[in-house]
């Protein structure tokens, strides 16, 4: 099965999962598996949240920011992807001054 995100409707969330401004994302959900490519504009954040049931995989396609994974600090950038495993915390900032673009997929469990 092919996704065109052209053809997905483009969502904006406020404060996602409690986060700051808004996350942009365009979403496909086929009732278990989620798939979504994300932009986060500068200060732009998802809030920090734990996984139960689920894992998650972010995969950076543009810009740089950072993850905050189980307490931790680290730098993402183009190129990165970061895993939280089921059972475990994070979140993605935006603390740069260009957008950041990732690719998210959340698959059942």
């Amino acid at each position: 099965m092919n996704m065109d995100f052209s053809d997905i409707e483009l969502s904006v969330i406020p404060n996602f999962k409690g986060g700051e401004k808004e996350l942009r994302a365009k979403m496909f959900f086929d009732g278990t598996n989620r798939i979504m490519k994300g932009c986060l504009i500068p200060g732009a954040s998802i809030g920090m949240h734990t996984h139960e049931g689920s894992c998650e995989v972010i995969f950076i396609t543009s810009g740089c920011g950072h993850v905050i994974f189980d307490g931790e600090k680290s730098p993402v950038r183009e190129g990165i992807c970061h895993y939280c495993p089921e059972g475990h915390t994070h979140s993605l900032i935006n603390d740069s001054d260009a957008d950041l673009e990732f690719l998210a997929v959340v698959p059942k469990q």
